[in-house]
């Protein structure tokens, strides 16, 4: 392997722009209605490309748009890295879920007890935290086990998805627990009170109410629990199916939760454990993956190895490196960046920037970005240390609320804020390379189930900008590969601070 080129040997920037996708002009294309003059200047004057984000190219099963996590794993990984969806997927695939011993002694003892399985699961199709169709593998389960009593705990969607369809998925559910011949929906709530991970309790015991003890509007469908709210598939209120009795957990029922992503239903479940340890009851529990919740949950399928990678290779150099991101992306910089690992590394600095309890994204699409730029600039400013690696959130943060006026904002924001990043890197002779994680602000509609154009504050397909900009100006202008995929971004970050790329890594130094 050559060596890097002098401008961009040495400390340098690795600065992810979440949400920062690639679509060509369009009326729904924010980021192109954004007026990013430092972000267009970058992308035209320094060495630049497009990287694959999403399906196969970072582990996730074809077709299916990038996300956060998986992004900031693959980063740090340098290879693709099988994700739990597909994991999930091929275990139904092969016939191992339904076939699990875990599993099946848990449905066991529900046939013989005459006891209630309780599925709790985000309803839709996103491939982002969940997929409804697992839920069908788990209802099948349950009925060749002739589990008497299933109820299902549905979350409805409106971020993952396009606003407005969770009647459509609610649907879907019925759908697959007739096929089943098992299950029905008891209770109906949004993601905004059951998956929020920002440490907001009372949403979250709202979610735990409606579960643990019915405590929720009462409603005779599910689809009319979602049209009873102002505020959308995200915000529909804790509602209980009125013809339903007994919808609470009870003592020795068992709770299996279908989201396969942890970090957004951790929170309730813990939460949930909690109030039934505290209410005498114990229940038998599983997650479909793997959960990183304080209780004990066994997961039907485990996860992927993810060492071996930058975290690794900047700890086993001794390179000092300094995680900087707001609140709302702080473990995506910190634990899944470096493998899915809590461990404390003492070359390894935190800085969370911690946000408003209560945050109104469209009202105030900049967010905290002014305080993550300080602290970004501030750690450039510092000889010791070699990398400094930030996730500024707006564009993803803020396009997930789905108004387009509001993201746009939230884009131009985060061109002024690269333009001081981009001064300090200068002042302090660091590179910086720029990479979105996943797309999302470059698509702001979607074509709902009923055909209609609706407002999009989803994921996408599309590749992103990877940009390298050397520490001095003026130098270096050959291009990159055409292709690219986030696997290649620990490998290059590796090679411009003059290391080799770990052995872990199929990804390859862009340089």
């Amino acid at each position: 392997m050559s060596a890097p080129d002098a401008a961009f040997a040495g400390p340098g920037i690795l600065l992810v722009l979440d949400g920062w996708g690639h679509a060509p002009p369009a009326a729904d294309n924010a980021l192109h209605e954004a007026s990013t003059p430092v972000l267009d200047e970058l992308r035209s004057t320094h060495p630049s490309t497009l990287a694959d984000a999403s399906g196969e190219a970072v582990g996730l099963l074809p077709g299916t748009v990038g996300n956060s996590e998986i992004g900031h794993m693959v980063i740090g990984a340098g290879r693709p890295l099988p994700y739990d969806s597909l994991l999930v997927q091929q275990h139904i695939d092969s016939g191992a879920l339904r076939a699990s011993s875990q599993l099946g002694s848990v449905l066991q003892q529900l046939a013989a007890s005459g006891k209630t399985l309780h599925l709790i699961g985000l309803c839709s199709d996103g491939q982002i935290h969940a997929h409804v169709e697992h839920l069908g593998e788990l209802l099948a389960a349950a009925a060749a086990h002739q589990v008497q009593r299933v109820l299902i705990h549905a979350i409805t969607d409106g971020r993952d998805v396009a606003d407005h369809t969770s009647e459509t998925y609610l649907g879907r559910v019925s759908e697959l627990a007739a096929a089943a011949g098992t299950g029905r929906i008891a209770t109906v709530i949004g993601r905004g009170y059951a998956m929020d991970k920002a440490g907001n309790l009372d949403l979250t015991d709202k979610a735990v109410q409606l579960v643990a003890d019915s405590r929720g509007t009462r409603t005779d469908t599910g689809q009319q629990a979602v049209h009873t709210g102002e505020r959308g598939d995200e915000w529909v209120d804790p509602s209980v199916i009125a013809d339903i009795t007994d919808a609470q957990v009870a003592d020795a029922d068992a709770v299996v939760w279908f989201n396969f992503r942890s970090d957004r239903i951790q929170q309730f479940a813990d939460r949930l454990l909690d109030h039934l340890a505290a209410t005498g009851r114990t229940v038998s529990t599983l997650s479909l993956a793997q959960y990183d919740t304080r209780a004990s949950i066994p997961a039907l399928v485990q996860r992927a190895d993810a060492s071996g990678g930058l975290a690794d290779e900047l700890a086993a150099a001794g390179l000092r490196s300094v995680r900087i991101a707001e609140s709302e992306k702080f473990e995506h910089v910190t634990y899944y960046i470096n493998g899915r690992s809590s461990r404390a590394r003492s070359v390894e600095e935190h800085v969370r920037i911690a946000g408003d309890a209560t945050p109104d994204y469209t009202a105030r699409p900049q967010m905290n970005l002014d305080r993550v730029t300080d602290a970004v600039m501030d750690a450039s400013a510092r000889a010791d240390v070699d990398l400094v690696i930030a996730n500024l959130a707006n564009i993803d943060v803020v396009g997930h609320t789905g108004d387009h006026t509001a993201t746009v904002k939230a884009g131009e924001h985060t061109d002024m804020a690269v333009a001081r990043i981009l001064a300090a890197a200068r002042e302090t002779n660091r590179w910086l390379l720029l990479v979105g994680d996943h797309g999302n602000a470059e698509k702001m509609t979607k074509q709902a189930p009923d055909g209609t154009i609706r407002p999009y504050g989803g994921h996408t397909t599309n590749p992103v900008p990877l940009v390298i900009v050397p520490a001095s100006a003026g130098v270096f202008a050959a291009p990159l590969p055409e292709q690219a995929t986030l696997a290649d971004v620990a490998p290059t970050v590796l090679h411009l601070l003059g290391h080799k790329p770990g052995s872990a890594m199929t990804g390859r130094p862009l340089l």
